[in-house]
């Protein structure tokens, strides 16, 4: 074998290892980026990694229609890869808020990136047949496959999404795409007919794509500008989540993955719920434990217990806990609690922690967004609630945020029944806050205080002792009318509550 023919080998061989890195990069971007803005991200993922993969089934099924000039048609399709997944995303966060059927949109992208990339494997295969002894040609062409596949699983969520974003990454991966193309066509010119007008289709692309790569961030804001009501103050994405903070003339307002945390509006109204009928029943709260509540807020309720000697707060993002520690709009909100000598932040998954934690708490408050998935799900089942009451003093209290008990009574409930299952005692309660409706809270303890709702801290704005026995009544219509399944990990019967509650209240 010449040195020339070698060397062609290499190049087709590396073009291997590009379509592998960047066809799994465009699978995990529609999958981030339809649990940002769909939820849910097990079904998300679940069922794109099925499309794309039965796609790329088709686009094997479909290599053998091609019988001719296949040097030519693989570099076709290389700069297809590259012209659709570059732009998948930022096409896709435009179309968001103003597609009626986005879904449909998000299978058309997924189905046609896994289309062409199933094509171009075969095509390669075929091209170095006759150059390179079969056994090593599968070798050789899956090894790269499958390295490349590992590279980007692993640079995705440790490099790219902190770094790049979604709109960004996809992009700098259609850039590779179309680069590959364009050195093909370059270095195969005689080969390969038409080069000259794909060189310059490449060419093309590069410059579109690295002009949005450039404006990448006005993109991302033209499509949130579209999304929220209000002005988009501030916005960034994390490994975990899209935060998002808008603002109008009376209010900010925190989204995080699209759905609304906080309005400055009545979020008292909620963190006051939150805390003091917990804190209130307690006579000497000295050691404070607080689930979620990256925002610092409920952390400021807690401070306004003297007796309060520490507050170890355990949030899985450092972008929030970072953005609600030096962001002075945001400090003025929490009064700066987060940054209370008594204060100590932790960035780490909350059940891990608490499986790892051997300290005793007086008062735990869990503030974890509602159970709209399974990753969440597993934080309300009974595995972490033996956690949570094996962390609780006999004498301490843990209070859950627990959804809506007018919207989802059975959600509701059902925290009530697996809270129970694990041998706590419990009170429900709920509130109204404007920017949500009807809001459910349930107390739980391994043994029941002395006396409820003692000594409640004056003044506070929205919460009284009148209003504290108010939350205390439910209306029928708030009520569990039948007997609810307890939320394990291995049914995660919460998740499946929520999920058919909740959709049909946002269906009306």
């Amino acid at each position: 074998m010449s040195k020339k023919e070698n060397g062609a080998q290499w190049l087709l061989l590396t073009a291997v290892f590009v379509i592998a890195t960047c066809g799994l990069i465009y699978e995990l971007v529609a999958g981030t980026l339809a649990s940002y803005l769909l939820g849910d991200s097990i079904t998300q993922f679940s069922t794109i990694i099925g499309v794309y993969l039965f796609s790329m089934g088709i686009g094997s099924f479909l290599s053998k229609y091609f019988s001719k000039n296949l040097l030519a048609w693989f570099i076709r399709i290389e700069l297809l890869v590259g012209l659709v997944g570059g732009f998948s995303s930022a096409l896709l966060f435009i179309m968001f808020p103003l597609a009626a059927s986005f879904r449909l949109i998000l299978y058309a992208i997924v189905l046609i990136t896994g289309i062409l990339v199933g094509l171009e494997i075969p095509l390669l295969m075929r091209i170095l047949e006759n150059k390179v002894e079969f056994k090593e040609l599968v070798s050789r062409v899956f090894t790269f496959d499958y390295i490349g596949a590992l590279l980007a699983s692993l640079i995705f969520p440790l490099l790219l999404v902190p770094h790049l974003g979604l709109i960004r990454t996809s992009l700098f991966f259609g850039i590779l795409n179309v680069g590959v193309g364009w050195y093909l066509a370059y270095k195969f010119s005689g080969e390969v007919r038409q080069a000259g007008l794909l060189k310059a289709s490449a060419i093309i692309l590069l410059l579109s794509q690295l002009v949005c790569f450039v404006f990448s961030e006005k993109i991302m804001t033209y499509s949130e500008a579209m999304t929220y009501d209000d002005n988009v103050v501030y916005s960034t994405s994390t490994p975990y989540q899209r935060i998002v903070i808008t603002k109008n003339k009376h209010e900010l307002r925190l989204f995080l993955n699209g759905n609304l945390q906080f309005s400055t509006a009545d979020e008292y109204r909620y963190h006051e719920a939150l805390v003091h009928p917990t804190f209130s029943s307690l006579s000497n709260p000295e050691q404070v434990l607080v689930l979620g509540g990256g925002d610092g807020l409920a952390v400021r309720e807690i401070l306004k217990y003297p007796a309060v000697k520490q507050v170890t707060l355990v949030d899985l993002d450092p972008a929030m806990t970072k953005l609600f520690s030096k962001q002075r709009m945001l400090t003025m909100l929490n009064d700066s609690s987060l940054l209370n000598p008594k204060v100590r932040v932790h960035n780490a998954d909350a059940f891990t922690w608490l499986r790892n934690n051997r300290t005793k708490f007086d008062a735990i408050v869990v503030d974890f967004p509602d159970p709209s998935n399974f990753s969440i799900g597993k934080l309300y089942s009974t595995t972490f609630y033996q956690l949570l009451k094996h962390a609780l003093r006999p004498d301490g209290i843990a209070v859950i945020q627990s959804t809506s008990p007018y919207v989802a009574p059975k959600s509701f409930w059902c925290v009530d029944t697996t809270l129970r299952a694990v041998g706590l005692h419990t009170i429900a309660y709920h509130n109204y806050v404007p920017s949500f409706g009807e809001w459910g809270y349930i107390m739980a303890t391994p043994q029941e205080p002395h006396q409820w709702f003692s000594h409640i801290p004056a003044p506070l704005k929205f919460l009284n002792p009148t209003t504290l026995q108010q939350m205390l009544t439910f209306p029928e219509d708030m009520k569990a009318h039948q007997l609810l399944d307890i939320n394990k990990l291995n049914n995660q019967a919460l998740v499946k509550y929520f999920e058919e509650e909740w959709s049909k209240y946002l269906e009306r």
